[in-house]
């Protein structure tokens, strides 16, 4: 299954979550290579578990050796904040492990905002939600790496010349 046949399943399980990371920089219309999806899930308990069971039906795994659901209960996030770092749970597919799903911990940018500021990106029949350049440009200046930078700066050149055309 591919990041498309993804994208198809969540919205019809009616999933609230904004694609972040390479594959929304790809979807604002800048080529770059990335290898892995980076969402942000919103994690009210009803859309957590509804994401968890989908990522489950579809053969997605936890890199981590814990149950999925373990992902739902926010005493274990704030657990592995706290003591593992952590900032994305990461999910496999068991027959493939180069397809990886990386799921923010917490809310980087808070949830209900940016899901308002969102882009819907149409693909065939339906309808992506990335976090608008505004919001992914903050994401991308909390976590600084070089890649980041260079998307900046890409993402930046999108959003004057999209306020250049309005």
């Amino acid at each position: 299954m591919d990041f498309f046949d993804l994208f198809k399943k969540l919205e019809k399980s009616r999933i609230r979550y904004l694609v972040v990371g390479g594959i929304a920089v790809n979807l604002h219309g800048i080529e770059r290579p990335t290898k892995d999806l980076d969402l942000v899930v919103y994690l009210q308990s009803a859309n957590l578990l509804r994401f968890l069971g989908l990522m489950t039906r579809l053969g997605y795994r936890p890199k981590v050796p814990v149950k999925a659901t373990d992902f739902a209960d926010a005493k274990n996030r704030a657990d592995w904040i706290k003591h593992k770092n952590m900032i994305v749970f990461s999910f496999y597919h068991s027959q493939d492990m180069m397809k990886v799903i990386d799921v923010f911990v917490k809310h980087p940018i808070p949830f209900g905002a940016a899901y308002k500021r969102r882009i819907l990106i149409k693909a065939g029949k339906i309808k992506i939600p990335v976090m608008g350049i505004s919001d992914l440009i903050k994401l991308k200046r909390k976590a600084g790496r070089l890649q980041d930078k260079s998307d900046i700066m890409a993402l930046k050149t999108v959003l004057q010349a999209r306020r250049r055309l309005s």
